[in-house]
């Protein structure tokens, strides 16, 4: 493998820590990112942890709004973007 494959890319995200910004814990976690099989919590809204407590609180909840509003309609996720486009909250 080539020296500057080794670093970042899909590797590293991958490695990365994912939560669900929309489930936040009591204590200040966040849940692992992911529901099981015919789970009835909502639709996560996955960041990694850094990102995730990086943002502001008005941020993560402007993005899990905007994901819930995205209405999954197939088998795969929608995706929605973490911040909005024009830097204002949604």
């Amino acid at each position: 493998m080539r020296a500057y494959y080794s670093k970042g890319g899909l590797r590293e995200w991958v490695a990365q820590k994912w939560v669900d910004i929309g489930a936040p814990k009591k204590n200040g976690k966040y849940q692992p990112c992911g529901r099981s099989k015919g789970s009835k919590r909502k639709y996560p809204k996955c960041v990694p942890l850094a990102k995730a407590t990086r943002i502001s609180s008005s941020q993560k909840a402007s993005a899990v709004r905007r994901k819930r509003q995205a209405s999954n309609t197939g088998p795969k996720p929608t995706n929605v973007k973490t911040f909005a486009r024009f830097g204002g909250l949604v």
